[in-house]
């Protein structure tokens, strides 16, 4: 069975998708996809998935502010090659010319991974402090709904077992708690996986539940100090995240 061409086109809208979020499209590339942006709704969506399934990664990242130096040294570059490119003339050849390795979207790709894959796992040394830490198949990033702010990470070593890890404090008032829920797509309802101390890390075993999977929520909402009294989430939520798999 044949390929049609619009499910072609919709995979290479997809990866396009992604080579813009990752920042590897040439110059021309992105003006043009961004050009098609407002008028293309199915790009928008795979745009915003993309910033979605990278956002744990992003937000555990912290801004950092270029040297005073680089914007100059950026300009003198693009002078010198603009320079060189009026002065240099082409030359002819009759063999195709080949492709330059640098500009090749695979190896960006797995670059791209690759530096992804180092950030993480540079992340989850950091948060065990240990030299030779187990690799995560799922990560989550639990962040604020308001503010967008990270407060959690949980790890997973594997489906069965993970691990909530705290990235900052957390006042609880008074005669409340934190509770840990979860839940996957085509659950009815979302589990409670316990009341957690702020500021302190924790490690679950998930025996009673379904093996972890990806896009699988999980929130930590203020109840009262005994729990939720129906066994659902009632109170409002402070951090929220969905599994990615890694």
């Amino acid at each position: 069975m044949t390929r049609s061409s619009n499910e072609n086109e919709h995979e290479d809208d997809h990866a396009l998708a992604g080579e813009y979020v990752l920042g590897t499209l040439s110059f021309e590339q992105r003006n043009a996809l961004e050009a098609r942006l407002p008028h293309e709704p199915e790009l928008q969506k795979a745009v915003m998935a993309w910033e979605e399934r990278f956002l744990p990664y992003t937000a555990m990242t912290t801004p950092v502010q270029p040297s005073d130096y680089l914007w100059p040294r950026i300009e003198r570059s693009l002078m010198a090659r603009g320079a060189l490119a009026t002065h240099t003339r082409p030359v002819v050849s009759s063999r195709p010319p080949r492709r330059r390795l640098i500009h090749s979207l695979p190896l960006w790709r797995g670059v791209a991974g690759i530096g992804l894959a180092a950030a993480l796992v540079m992340g989850v040394m950091l948060a065990n402090d240990v030299t030779e830490p187990a690799i995560p198949e799922y990560m989550v990033v639990l962040l604020a709904p308001q503010t967008q702010s990270a407060g959690w990470v949980v790890q997973a070593s594997s489906p069965q077992e993970i691990q909530l890890i705290p990235l900052g404090t957390f006042e609880v008032p008074e005669g409340k708690a934190l509770e840990f829920w979860t839940k996957a797509d085509d659950w009815q309802a979302p589990v409670s996986l316990g009341l957690i101390e702020p500021g302190q890390p924790i490690r679950l075993r998930l025996d009673q539940l379904p093996p972890l999977e990806d896009n699988q929520l999980f929130e930590l909402t203020l109840e009262d100090e005994a729990g939720s009294p129906t066994g659902l989430p009632t109170g409002p939520i402070e951090f929220i995240g969905r599994a990615v798999e890694i």
